[in-house]
């Protein structure tokens, strides 16, 4: 098997595009939820996320480990309803507020990871670096607190609701890293995806009367967060993760919160103010910081 390496060249522009690609999808939900409710969304997109990840994992001879051990039944509800809660505040959120605001809160969810880690995983300890990289992350957090606009686009309920849509990806998160090592990948992926459907299927129906307009800019945005975010960027990812070491990769992803600001800026016609980029890029220093291993913990890695 092929040792990861330092991210080299190629490495470095996809990682880039993946975060490009996580980055925007928060401008797709908001130009989607023109034309369609925000839970009715949710289980439309987990129908197209679940139909790619369950070709991928035909395609690549992993269907025989989506059968399900006993002792995994539990697990995989939990994450399903995490999942389902964590999707659904968001899309609710993104209806409230900017897609720029919805970017950088959500993006903020590293800073939870890494505290809720410290207690919940073995080893992960909240280092020095790590804690600098908390505060700074919150302190990006705290600029669209303390200035929200006048001009309707935004709302403290929103912005809060996504602080929370944040957390429980966070939560979810650190779950799925203690899940991963006795459950296999494909069952955790399509059951988060089946379960998400099955809520949202019925909770739609009851609360969201509201008709939905197929129009392109609809299709198109179900097709990136079902196709491009759930599908390619997944395996994307897999495939970087695979070749280098996640280290080397994290410098690049944190520029997911400054190309959601810019995408929302260039198609979602938010306004690029200063306090929107400061906080994109407190965010950004801050999942910098919080993603680094100390020196002492890479020592016992090897």
């Amino acid at each position: 098997m092929t040792q990861p390496r330092n991210v080299d060249l190629p490495g470095a522009l996809l990682t880039l595009l993946v975060s490009l690609f996580w980055g925007a999808n928060s401008v797709a939900i908001k130009l989607a939820l023109f034309d369609i409710p925000p839970l009715r969304l949710a289980w439309v997109r987990f129908i197209v996320g679940g139909v790619i990840i369950l070709g991928w994992t035909a395609a690549t001879g992993r269907l025989g480990t989506l059968a399900v051990r006993p002792n995994a039944w539990r697990p995989l509800g939990v994450l399903g309803l995490l999942f389902a809660a964590q999707i659904g505040t968001m899309n609710v959120a993104t209806a409230l507020t900017s897609a720029a605001h919805a970017a950088v809160l959500l993006n903020s969810y590293v800073v939870y990871t890494v505290v809720l880690a410290h207690f919940m995983i073995p080893g992960d300890r909240l280092t020095p670096a790590r804690m600098a990289g908390v505060l700074i992350g919150f302190a990006g957090v705290v600029i669209l607190f303390v200035r929200q606009p006048d001009d309707g686009a935004t709302s403290l309920g929103g912005d809060l609701l996504m602080c929370v849509s944040a957390f429980l990806l966070a939560e979810r998160t650190v779950y799925l890293a203690r899940a991963v090592h006795h459950i296999e990948p494909a069952p955790l992926l399509v059951s988060q995806a089946a379960i998400g459907t099955a809520i949202f299927l019925v909770i739609s129906a009851l609360t969201e009367p509201e008709p939905t307009r197929w129009t392109l800019r609809l299709v198109t945005s179900i097709g990136y967060q079902g196709i491009v975010v759930a599908g390619f960027n997944f395996i994307l990812n897999l495939w970087l993760l695979k070749r280098y070491r996640p280290s080397t990769l994290v410098t690049f992803l944190l520029t997911q919160p400054v190309f959601g600001v810019l995408t929302a800026a260039l198609f979602a016609g938010d306004q690029l103010t200063l306090d929107l980029l400061l906080a994109s890029v407190a965010v950004a220093l801050g999942i910098g910081l919080t993603s680094r291993t100390s020196r002492a913990e890479r020592a016992r890695r090897v």
